[in-house]
């Protein structure tokens, strides 16, 4: 039986030559994906909420997945509606989403993994939403190396994408390189097996299943199609020319400076030189030079033109031409605009994009650097929002939901938040305006832990105060350090965050650091099928817990041996056999009774 990697490695191999495959209904009967799945979903916190039925990743065993198979390899199996709960955003109105059944996200975490590694070769290199080694900053980052000189933004948004996706048109994009109908009736059967809201079924007509672990991807192929048609038909058709006519204006003056320097008349070479840096030195409204860039995440896209704001115009009326009539999708009027690149900021991704302009900034060679180049920066109503959280009236205030934490999760809850926001702003080049965020924080931080603590934020100050040495300097930061018994200490601070901007730094994200090293010890452990309590062999299960914090019963001396094995292991797992499992599930569990059972039944 070929390992799971093997498989995808092939199918990524016929995805980069671009050819279809087939028998891909086959591939899921391969038990190794699904331990490749349930290894990625089962720490996600939403695998121990149940959706329309109890079941969640508690419970996990080799018994459940046969099951699966056996199901898909009589085609038995049937997806189980989504129970629907609704989120809410921004703006202040809430989003539907769906939870499926444990059981629905191991299959599709299985499809996904195929579908990513068969299209993710042949995807745009202009989308990056929802898609490996890709995010937010690295969409924002190709708009600084393509966006300069960009004279009119198009800040695209699709109304309702997700909801309005065409059922037909997704199965006829997947049927153009999958030629295998039972794996597309099988994807059929998901899109139209409806959500469970208030406890009564509904149908789904459109879209893609909200919350679903496939949605992604399946959303990303219908939308490739858009990315396609603006590489091929709208790119070549707005681009033209090699580089700008040099613009008569400048001509006429560098060219009388230099005459006048030949003369001898240096006084008036040197005005003539100010006048001509006031001017473009190229022709701004050069008919035979057009540039067209393009950038999508998600549903939101950005489009830069280098033309007049007629041809940007007519760019965005044929991408609204394009979504009704191929993919049956609308923009929305009310997100979507033309903004001069210049004069007003685009908004994309929580940032403001604008063109910078300065004729008095030079670099060391005398030549005007900054202009045209594209500027992030953030917005202050992202600064003001962030601040609202911990002021009232207009000052900083202490969060009482907070007080009753220890002094050590206090800050830590502080720095988490401050320090979020400034990774993501920190190709922002006005990143400094964040120091107002950092100190309306740390005003809240220091009441919050005088209110705790019953003293003045004075005293507070006096004995967390202190500086670190970081990598980007030294930092004046609030400092607290647990003690623990033959153990090292717990230190966690707030501030310390670097707030220059540098727009070549790497993003600091844990995801990059993760490396895939085969199976994960959870599945290894499934794999020894053997309980780590009692030391059965048959009917082995996955005991799944939210947090380890749910088993630290304080101010109880005798906690069950289940309990005091994961602790002691730090995870919030525990492989044990049906018989041990129900009697943890139902409190009835005496490790040392059990283990004297199974002692004498083995006699």
């Amino acid at each position: 039986m070929r390992t799971a990697e093997t498989i995808l490695n092939i199918i990524r191999r016929r995805g980069q030559r671009r050819l279809p495959i087939e028998n891909v209904y086959r591939l899921l009967y391969n038990p190794d994906l699904y331990l490749r799945a349930y290894a990625k979903l089962n720490s996600n916190a939403g695998a121990m909420t149940p959706g329309a039925t109890k079941e969640t990743v508690d419970g996990m065993s080799l018994e459940k997945i046969n099951a699966i198979i056996d199901a898909l390899r009589y085609e038995r199996y049937r997806w189980t509606p989504a129970r629907r709960t609704y989120i809410p955003k921004k703006n202040g109105k809430l989003r539907p989403l769906g939870i499926p059944s444990w059981s629905d996200k191991l299959l599709q975490e299985v499809i996904r993994s195929i579908l990513e590694a068969y299209y993710e070769p042949q995807f745009s290199e202009h989308s990056h939403g929802f898609r490996p080694k890709r995010g937010c900053h690295t969409a924002l980052k190709e708009i600084t190396q393509k966006g300069r000189a960009t004279k009119w933004f198009i800040e695209g948004d699709i109304s309702a994408c997700f909801d309005r996706i065409d059922h037909t048109i997704l199965l006829k994009i997947l049927q153009e390189k999958i030629h295998d109908n039972r794996f597309i009736r099988l994807i059929k059967g998901l899109l139209d097996a409806g959500y469970l809201e208030n406890w009564k079924y509904n149908s789904t007509y459109s879209g893609v299943p909200q919350g679903a672990v496939v949605s992604p991807i399946l959303s990303n192929l219908v939308l490739d199609k858009l990315d396609k048609y603006v590489e091929r038909e709208l790119i070549p058709a707005n681009t033209r020319g090699l580089r700008r006519s040099v613009y008569p204006p400048y001509r006429d003056l560098t060219k009388a400076a230099s005459i006048a320097r030949k003369a001898g008349n240096l006084e008036e070479a040197r005005k003539l030189n100010q006048q001509a840096q006031l001017i473009p030195s190229r022709d701004p409204n050069d008919p035979n030079f057009r540039r067209l860039w393009y950038t999508r995440y998600a549903d939101d896209f950005l489009l830069g033109v280098v033309g007049s704001k007629s041809e940007a115009v007519e760019i965005k009326q044929k991408i609204a031409t394009f979504l009704r009539d191929e993919l049956k999708l609308e923009l929305s009027d009310f997100k979507t605009l033309i903004s001069h690149a210049r004069d007003e900021a685009a908004k994309f991704l929580g940032y403001e994009i604008h063109i910078l302009h300065a004729d008095d900034k030079h670099d060391h060679r005398g030549q005007r650097c900054i202009n045209g180049s594209v500027g992030l920066r953030v917005p202050k109503s992202v600064i003001k929002d962030h601040c609202a959280k911990y002021m009232h009236s207009g000052k900083p205030i202490h969060l009482t939901q907070r007080v009753n934490d220890d002094t050590y999760s206090i800050v830590s809850q502080y720095q988490a938040e401050y320090r979020g926001v400034v990774q993501y702003y920190r190709m922002a080049y006005n990143l400094h305006t964040l120091s107002k965020l950092k100190r309306v924080a740390e005003l809240s931080l220091v009441k919050t832990l005088a209110k705790k603590l019953k003293t003045t934020c004075q005293k507070i100050y006096k004995r967390y105060h202190t500086t670190i040495d970081t990598k980007d300097g030294i930092y004046k930061v609030l400092k607290v350090l647990v003690e623990r018994d033959e153990k090292p200490p717990l230190i966690t601070y707030f501030g310390g965050v670097c707030l220059r901007w540098n727009k070549w730094v790497e993003i600091d994200d844990n995801q990059a650091n993760h490396i895939w090293n085969g199976r994960s010890e959870v599945v290894q452990r499934l794999l020894a099928q053997e309980c780590e309590i009692c030391g059965a062999t048959d009917n082995i299960e996955v005991h799944h817990i939210r947090k380890l914090a749910d088993i630290k019963q304080k101010g109880c001396k005798e906690r069950p041996e289940w309990m005091i094995k994961m602790s002691a292991r730090k995870r919030k797992t525990l492989v044990v056999c049906r018989q041990c499992h129900e009697k943890i599930q139902y409190g009835r569990y005496d490790g040392e009774t059990l283990k004297r059972k199974n002692y004498w039944k083995a006699k």
